[in-house]
């Protein structure tokens, strides 16, 4: 889709009544044969267009892609999401975002991308990105805080996409797994993956990329008991615009906050409710060594709260949390 063509359908997004097709040619500086060309391609590109002689053209419907004139309508972010760059294929969100931040890109750039060819979830795992059906995006940070911050962020951002899933599915349920995911009835739903550029005492820009199974209707048969989608729970489709709009409604706010408290204390209330390891008994695998225990809590910091068998209380940093068999 060209700028022009974007730009008008834009314009229409945000225009509840009929928009002539003169205002159209004023506004945008084409004739009304260019317009007429314009409103052809959005039809073919999906979406549905009345175009009515005396009142000019109404978008009747979106087609909850999230592309930039259909996510920008939705925002009430100041920031976040206001610098918006879609790719229809790329290799990765995440790599495209730290271009971007080494060429000065404004905090809240978000980059979005429909497939992508190589993504990646934690500890170099792939991450599953067919087109048409799921989210994938990367929100540039410059947070000015110490880098050893900076990984509560991962958690900070789960509970955004926590508030937003919950406020587009109320009966879904979601839960928070510490560090980075969302699950549903204990399956995947979401992944979280933050990378960094800094020094000690400082952090040049984080980059936040973020995976969301939206309307797959059926995961590979390697994922399909451990992963899942909106679709596949709630048995619709979903709006992927609205869902990336929400999460950026709610992440900012949050993440100013955030910059002005010291920890993660403010949102501790809000994650540990919603928190699959609460009062569970896991096992942490890290790179060196696996440990054991019940999960009283999360710390400020955003470590994990584990009590271990010498009833003793450790701080856990990183790691892959994996519940008991008898508490799934």
């Amino acid at each position: 889709m060209n700028d022009v063509t974007s730009q008008i359908l834009k314009r229409l997004a945000t225009d509840l009544d009929f928009l002539s097709g003169e205002a159209i040619c004023q506004e945008f500086g084409i004739t009304r044969s260019a317009v007429w060309k314009h409103i052809s391609l959005l039809r073919a590109d999906g979406y549905h267009i009345d175009a009515v002689s005396g009142r000019g053209y109404h978008l009747v419907a979106l087609t909850g892609r999230p592309i930039e004139a259909e996510v920008q309508p939705l925002l009430a972010s100041l920031r976040f999401g206001r610098n918006f760059h879609y790719h229809a294929v790329t290799i990765s969100t995440n790599l495209l975002a730290k271009k971007l931040a080494g060429e000065g890109a404004p905090e809240g750039s978000v980059v979005v991308a429909d497939c992508q060819s190589g993504g990646r979830g934690r500890m170099g795992r792939t991450w599953v990105s067919p087109p048409g059906v799921n989210l994938y995006f990367s929100l540039l940070l410059r947070p000015e805080v110490p880098s050893l911050r900076v990984p509560q962020l991962t958690l900070l951002v789960a509970a955004a996409i926590h508030k937003a899933l919950n406020t587009l599915s109320p009966a879904l349920s979601p839960m928070i797994k510490w560090p980075n995911d969302i699950l549903a009835r204990g399956k995947k739903l979401c992944g979280v993956l933050c990378e960094m550029q800094s020094e000690p005492d400082m952090t040049h820009f984080v980059v936040v990329g973020i995976g969301i199974n939206v309307n797959q209707t059926e995961m590979p048969p390697d994922l399909a008991e451990s992963a899942t989608s909106l679709f596949l729970e709630r048995g619709g489709l979903f709006s992927r615009a609205e869902i990336l709009a929400s999460i950026l409604n709610h992440f900012e706010p949050l993440y100013d906050e955030w910059i002005l408290q010291n920890d993660l204390a403010f949102i501790l209330p809000y994650i540990e409710k919603h928190s699959l390891l609460q009062a569970k008994k896991v096992t942490i695998e890290q790179v060196n060594r696996t440990l054991s225990g019940a999960v009283s809590g999360i710390a400020p910091g955003g470590e994990l709260k584990l009590v271990c068998v010498n009833g003793q209380t450790m701080l856990v940093s990183s790691g892959e949390a994996h519940l008991y068999k008898n508490y799934l």
